[in-house]
C-alpha cells in the first residue's frame, strides 16, 4: 500500500519539482476545516489502499498551515489554487488536475493506472 507524504516546507516543494524529472508525482491540496476536502482525503486514501501506480510519489499539503507552500505549488505548475485539488505532473510540468468533488479514487485510477 502507498503513502501520502506530507509537504511542509518550499524547500521539500522544490525537491520534489525537481524529482519530477525523474518520477512522476501527485499532491493533494486539503484544506483541514472544510467538509469536502475531508472526502477528497478520503478518496485520495481509497485510492492509496487499493492498488495505485508504484511510478508515481505522493504527497499531501495542507493548505492553511503550509500556506506558502501551496501557492507556491500554484505559481510553478500555473494552475490556480482551489481545495481541494489534485494536481498530477512530470518533467517539473502539470499533466492532469482536478477539484473538489472531482477528486475521487475512480477519477485518480483512470488517470493514474
Amino acid at each position: 500500500m502507498a503513502k501520502w507524504k506530507e509537504l511542509t516546507s518550499l524547500e521539500e516543494w522544490q525537491q520534489i519539482l525537481d524529482d519530477s524529472t525523474a518520477k512522476p508525482a501527485v499532491v493533494l491540496k486539503h484544506s483541514t476545516t472544510c467538509p469536502v476536502s475531508a472526502n477528497a482525503l478520503e478518496e485520495f486514501d481509497s485510492y492509496l489502499a487499493g492498488s495505485p501506480s508504484e511510478d508515481v510519489d505522493y504527497y499531501l499539503v495542507k493548505v492553511i498551515e503550509s500556506r506558502p507552500v501551496s501557492n507556491q505549488i500554484a505559481e510553478d505548475l500555473g494552475i490556480q489554487h482551489a481545495s481541494p485539488q489534485i494536481l498530477y505532473f512530470k518533467d517539473k510540468e502539470p499533466v492532469w488536475n482536478t477539484s473538489h468533488w472531482s477528486v475521487t479514487a475512480k477519477h485518480m485510477s483512470a488517470v493514474l493506472d
